[in-house]
């Protein structure tokens, strides 16, 4: 499981006390994408979508497909590609179908959307993520577990071998039950300024939980199929 470190991390020092990490750059926030190319072992390209939705912002798709462009010439980045928070599946659809730089990117499954659609995303790209979204926004609330539980099922019985799956915003995943190939966060760029707090030991803390590699078939409450 990989941990993908928000890399908007101030000051300079305190982003170098992780080299070495993996990091996530937001096309919002891309201040620091040349220099964790060269002190990281890979790098997430995010969209900046999440954040454009919770200040009522839109973004311009083609400036990031410009800007993701040049990163993407490096083989260990990936970027997700552009995605409608609160949107419908012909939205997302729509989205992915403008996408100009092939398996570099990764498409978004909102746990709102039908799980049909996330089983054919696996199927057809080599990274899938998922975004908390609509009554799952809360990561790790009961309705997101049980939820969370009926996509991991959907997803093991069409897969002899799990798909690459990233949970966005999903660092506190780490460790959990649910088979995450990796997961990303903003926590260290947040709160290591806090008391008793550090990059490094937050990003060891992190670094060092890994989530299994296979999933165990869970009863599904019906009534929360949906």
């Amino acid at each position: 499981m990989i941990h993908y470190h928000g890399a908007d991390i101030n000051p300079i020092s305190a982003l170098y006390e992780i080299t070495g990490r993996h990091f996530c750059v937001s096309f919002l926030y891309p201040s620091h994408v040349a220099r964790v190319h060269t002190i990281g072992q890979s790098v997430m390209l995010d969209n900046g979508a999440f954040t454009a939705w919770r200040k009522g912002t839109e973004i311009d798709w083609n400036k990031y497909y410009s800007w993701s462009d040049k990163w993407l010439d490096h083989p260990t980045t990936w970027a997700v590609i552009p995605d409608v928070v609160d949107g419908s599946s012909d939205q997302q659809d729509a989205l992915i179908a403008q996408w100009p730089h092939g398996l570099k990117g990764s498409p978004v499954w909102h746990m709102h959307e039908p799980i049909d659609r996330l089983v054919r995303l696996t199927e057809e790209w080599q990274k899938v993520c998922i975004g908390s979204s609509a009554e799952y926004s809360t990561v790790l609330s009961d309705s997101w577990c049980h939820r969370m539980d009926v996509a991991w099922n959907a997803i093991s019985k069409r897969h002899q071998r799990l798909p690459w799956v990233h949970m966005l915003r999903g660092m506190a995943c780490s460790g959990k039950r649910w088979p995450f190939a990796s997961v990303d966060s903003t926590d260290i760029a947040r709160n290591h300024h806090l008391l008793h707090k550090n990059p490094r030991s937050m990003a060891d803390k992190w670094d060092g939980q890994q989530c299994p590699s296979t999933w165990t078939i869970q009863p599904e409450q019906m009534e929360l199929i949906a």
